[in-house]
């Protein structure tokens, strides 16, 4: 068994403790003249670690609620020690302890971290024989990973102290909590929330995964049993007190053959469960009027600073400098996000209007290769920037005229927010949360320009809609303003997460 050989923390070391080790697990009443006790589960959280929009919720909502004047909270964070988290945060932590916890026959070492920062308490769990590594996600061992993550959120209260009312899980790298709560643990006065953030990943494995790497009892094992095989999220749904996703749209196509994956008879059978809250984005990080990522700051009141991004952009990039319309993309190269469509129309548009076309992002190769081609086709109008750069990122948005979001389903989406909130004026499809943060400006009032149907026809149309209005110069500054003064904060949401809490709090 593999134990840590260097400090994960500047100061102190995981140290094995025989008496904490054998410590019971306090379990406490809920006593509503104290702060609501959340305990929020996630494979990612930003700053420290991430790969997309789970990990900037996670980083971003505990601190709002914490704030929330609609509610006594107390939310902290768990999460893996990741290779990814910074040297800086480390030298900040706090070692709690460490034991051996089991993950289905097996024992295996855990470490306790804790972190305090921005107004939130982060714990993490450390082992180097699962999470040492340079990516996230990706690993054949996954679920194993996951479930002795999952275990640790439990076994770590015996050193955090902190007993939660609520465990809030998200996506399938968590869907073991509810279910080992509901299977082996069952804490008295603890109730669990699971949210799904992208239905397409649900933890699939083989019928083998359920006993011998998830420990799951036989006489439970109906519950992730599915399609003869193990599905975490599954599972996590059919144990949970609530099930919620992350825009209202989305919730409604879960229970879609066409959105669902497979997943839209259980989600059916719990429709009674089923919550959708649209996220909300971190406004301190993205703020144009303060943001140090960019060549100059901009204001709703004086957008000027944002042409200077621009030639920015094209200067670093190699792009002619001019003031044309700057089409930009921002996202996961696949298919859910729309990329067929561009491949079906931007040869046109490129061919037949004065426009620049950025698009920063990875994915599938066949993708990537498509759009470095059209960089080669189109030198002195296209960029293809392959690679995930948070800085590059801020960039883009500052620059940008049009964000393209044609999602073919969009859960919620955080970009066409930061895009909106640096003047960067979303297309998008009407799904997920597309549908319910944009609306269609094409007639009169709107904040972006939106098309129904997942067609390559309605998507050009939506297209050149944005590019001819981009040549009224003073209706589009009356647009990229509006837009800018749009609250996208999570202080709206954050209520009705708290509203969504405390209708869960006493069914644990």
């Amino acid at each position: 068994m593999k134990k840590n050989t260097k400090k994960p923390a500047a100061k102190k070391a995981a140290a094995p403790s025989a008496k904490k080790a054998s410590a019971p697990l306090k379990e406490q009443k809920v006593n509503i003249a104290e702060p609501l006790r959340i305990l929020f589960v996630s494979p990612e959280v930003s700053p420290f670690s991430g790969t997309g929009g789970l990990g900037e919720v996670a980083g971003s909502l505990p601190a709002a609620l914490n704030k929330s004047k609609h509610g006594n909270i107390d939310c902290r964070v768990i999460s893996p020690l990741y290779a990814k988290v910074g040297q800086k945060y480390r030298d900040q932590m706090k070692y709690l302890g460490c034991k051996e916890i089991p993950v289905s026959w097996r024992s295996k070492y855990m470490g306790v971290f804790e972190l305090d920062f921005e107004g939130v308490k982060y714990y993490f769990i450390d082992n180097e024989e699962y999470f040492n590594r340079p990516a996230l996600y990706g690993y054949q061992d996954d679920c194993e990973r996951f479930a002795f993550f999952s275990r640790a959120v439990f076994e770590s209260i015996e050193f955090t102290g902190f007993s939660p009312e609520i465990m809030h899980a998200n996506d399938w790298q968590t869907a073991l909590v509810p279910i080992y709560q509901y299977t082996i643990y069952q804490r008295k006065f603890m109730s669990t929330i699971f949210t799904i953030h992208n239905v397409e990943y649900q933890g699939h494995y083989g019928h083998f995964a359920i006993n011998d790497i998830c420990g799951i009892p036989e006489n439970y094992a109906h519950i992730v049993e599915y399609n003869d095989d193990c599905n975490l999220m599954k599972g996590a749904v059919e144990t949970a007190n609530i099930v919620s996703t992350v825009s209202a749209s989305y919730a409604e196509e879960l229970k879609d053959p066409f959105f669902s994956f497979g997943l839209d008879p259980i989600l059916k059978k719990n429709d009674y469960k089923l919550r959708g809250i649209l996220n909300g984005i971190n406004t301190v990080a993205y703020d144009p009027s303060k943001d140090e990522m960019l060549k100059a700051t901009y204001t709703q009141d004086d957008i000027s600073g944002k042409l200077l991004c621009k030639r920015d952009l094209q200067k670093m990039l190699g792009l002619p400098e001019r003031d044309v319309c700057l089409l930009t993309m921002i996202s996961r190269l696949v298919p859910a996000k729309g990329v067929d469509l561009i491949r079906s129309v931007i040869d046109g548009v490129l061919i037949n209007n004065d426009v620049q076309f950025v698009i920063l992002g990875t994915g599938i190769a066949e993708y990537e290769n498509f759009f470095r081609g059209l960089e080669n086709r189109f030198p002195n109008q296209v960029r293809a920037l392959i690679e995930f750069n948070t800085a590059l990122s801020h960039q883009v948005y500052a620059a940008g005229d049009v964000l393209i979001m044609p999602s073919k389903g969009e859960p919620c989406g955080l970009a066409q927010m930061i895009g909106a909130r640096y003047g960067d004026i979303p297309l998008v499809r009407a799904t997920g949360g597309l549908k319910d943060s944009i609306k269609d400006c094409t007639l009169g009032e709107g904040s972006g320009f939106v098309f129904e149907a997942f067609d390559a026809g309605e998507f050009y149309g939506a297209l050149m809609n944005a590019i001819n209005l981009y040549k009224n110069q003073e209706s589009w500054t009356n647009l990229v303003k509006y837009d800018m003064g749009l609250d996208f904060t999570w202080d709206s949401s954050a209520t009705k997460y708290i509203d969504m809490y405390n209708d869960v709090r006493f069914k644990g």
